[in-house]
């Protein structure tokens, strides 16, 4: 097995083990057993559990660019796109039910710990509330995009939280309806859809 290769094995089993047991309670033997190397091998690659967080940090964001451009490629219309998005919560169900958002866990365990990779990790937010805001341009509502894109990203958020504390996929589905039955109502008529940050498509009043 070449460096790359292990190293590659090391992050992919380091990003398993953050999200299932949490970073904190990672440890590098735990990790180097998972690869089944050395310790040795294992220091060669990287030399603190900080390091290997800065790259599964940075592999992340790498798989969900590259997830995103698929998207692109696949749809063509900002709508199908956006929905692709809201999906995520169904199509990741069983691990966001077990372990909740991959992405959510991190931030929050990281903030509680003050650790300095918080902001990298928030990259992973960004990268979401930047892809989603360019979609809501396209759909010709520029001067909301932003509150739009944080609208169905906080929507993504709660669902995976509430879905992670009651372990109900019926929810799951039923909330994912109505964020598509929202979105369809806003790209069909933006005038008099509910707007994000008032209330949703069920006519409840968000805080």
């Amino acid at each position: 097995m070449g460096a790359a290769t292990t190293r590659a094995h090391i992050v992919e089993a380091a990003d398993q083990l953050f999200y299932r047991q949490g970073y904190e309670h990672t440890s590098f033997a735990a990790i180097a057993e998972a690869v089944r190397i050395s310790r040795g091998n294992f220091y060669y690659h990287f030399k603190s559990k900080d390091d290997i967080l800065a790259a599964v940090i940075a592999a992340r964001l790498d798989d969900r660019r590259r997830m995103l451009e698929r998207w692109e490629a696949d749809e063509p219309d900002p709508v199908g796109r956006i929905g692709r998005f809201i999906e995520i919560v169904v199509t990741n169900r069983a691990d966001i039910q077990h372990y909740g958002c991959p992405v959510g866990t991190l931030t929050t365990e990281l903030a509680k710990l003050g650790h300095p990779a918080l902001d990298d990790a928030g990259d992973l937010f960004t990268l979401f509330r930047e892809w989603l805001r360019r979609q809501f341009v396209l759909l010709g509502q520029e001067a909301e995009a932003d509150a739009l894109a944080m609208h169905v990203l906080a929507f993504s958020q709660g669902v995976a939280t509430l879905a992670h504390a009651f372990q109900d996929e019926d929810f799951i589905r039923r909330e994912v309806q109505r964020m598509h039955d929202w979105l369809s109502a806003y790209a069909a008529s933006p005038e008099t859809a509910p707007h994000a940050g008032n209330e949703d498509a069920a006519g409840q009043t968000n805080v």
